[in-house]
């Protein structure tokens, strides 16, 4: 699509973006990016799963910055996250390293280590509480205090939630791999795909598939995997486990050339949700025989973000299906159309400067129009 300058319009859009500084300060009041870090957590692991950037407080910047609009928050910090140098490559992550926060399974009642609820509003009346109006900084320090008392009191009873356990907790799948339930997966050590240094190309490897899912729009996201549920191309799934928690990340010693793992610096913590989600299946057997198996899909992102972990693992079983003729099957119809930054940024351009091709459209009509209308002699011939 070709676009042509547009002279004298500087002035104007001077004041597009002071009116913009004016909409978000007329009030005369500010929102430190510390507040928005401690009260908006979900927004902030939103934009930072579909940012590809672990940084709550850039998040919460971009987020400020954004007027608390996630799309734009996202197109900020990709866009700063284009502008940084990529020094240095970490360790593999594996989520058995993960400290288990909250760890549930809707497939088993009782799971080794226990289902652990921590925090999540899956239990909580949906009613807007008047009372956060008036809270302040001194009820919520008095709120902590009584928390910790109480958890103090009652021991890992009340903090099986507050105090995370790392390495204790067994994967469920690996119980259904034992009975030969469902199949192995071995590890693959092939280098993963990158899509952010890398064009997209179909047919997509499979972590090219997880990756544009993982920083995918998260209600386009969601939204396909609802598709795939009503009746495009899958049955009912079951999580099998889901998982938040923190995982530990390591780099490399400078110093060292073989990358030996003992003399690797840890740097710091990021919090990822988990989910291996189970998928029936009928498979054709010998002499026509069927049979009902279990397969699964796989879903990682960025913060607690259960729906879109959910919904990225339905997505994988999905496209591993590779139905071209179902929507939800197709890679290019999917990836291409939940990454955020592509699809909302071409929406918005629309409101821009099509004068030129608009106007070329406009002209194509009036002489198709002309020329189907009858001329004065034909007109005369038939009076």
């Amino acid at each position: 699509m070709g676009y042509v300058a547009v002279k004298g319009g500087t002035k104007a859009i001077e004041e597009s973006l002071r009116r913009l500084q004016y909409e978000r300060v007329k009030r005369e009041q500010t929102l430190s990016t510390s507040h928005i870090e401690a009260g908006m957590r979900g927004l902030i692991d939103q934009v930072m799963s579909e940012s590809s950037m672990y940084s709550e407080s850039l998040a919460a910047l971009a987020i400020k910055q954004a007027e608390g609009n996630p799309e734009e928050a996202v197109f900020l910090l990709r866009a700063y996250r284009s502008t940084l140098p990529r020094k240095a490559y970490s360790q593999v992550v594996t989520s058995d390293q993960m400290r288990v926060e909250r760890r549930i399974s809707a497939s088993f009642k009782d799971i080794p280590g226990g289902q652990i609820l921590g925090a999540t509003t899956d239990y909580s009346h949906r009613l807007l509480d008047f009372e956060l109006r008036e809270e302040t900084e001194t009820d919520i320090r008095e709120w902590l205090a009584a928390y910790s008392k109480q958890d103090d009191a009652d021991g890992d009873a009340v903090g099986a939630s507050k105090n995370m356990e790392s390495g204790a907790l067994p994967k469920v799948l690996d119980y259904l791999r034992r009975e030969g339930l469902i199949p192995e997966c071995p590890l693959d050590h092939t280098e993963p795909d990158d899509v952010t240094r890398t064009s997209l190309a179909f047919p997509a490897s499979r972590s090219e598939k997880l990756q544009i899912l993982s920083r995918g729009q998260t209600g386009a996201v969601t939204s396909l995997a609802y598709a795939v549920i009503r009746g495009y191309g899958m049955v009912h799934p079951t999580v099998g486990e889901l998982r938040v928690g923190y995982l530990p990340v390591y780099v490399n010693s400078p110093f060292e050339s073989d990358g030996d793992e003992e003399d690797a610096y840890y740097i710091g913590d990021i919090q990822v949700t988990e989910v291996e989600m189970l998928v029936p299946s009928t498979v054709d057997k010998e002499h026509g025989k069927k049979e009902l198996e279990f397969d699964f899909g796989y879903g990682l992102c960025y913060g607690q973000n259960e729906t879109k972990a959910i919904a990225m693992s339905i997505l994988d079983k999905s496209l591993e299906a590779g139905d071209k003729s179902i929507p939800t099957q197709n890679e290019e119809f999917v990836l291409y159309h939940i990454d955020s930054v592509e699809s909302t940024g071409f929406i918005s351009h629309l409101k821009m400067p099509h004068y030129v091709t608009f106007q070329s459209k406009l002209n194509d009509v009036r002489k198709i129009r002309k020329a189907a209308e009858p001329s004065a002699a034909e007109e005369n011939q038939y009076a």
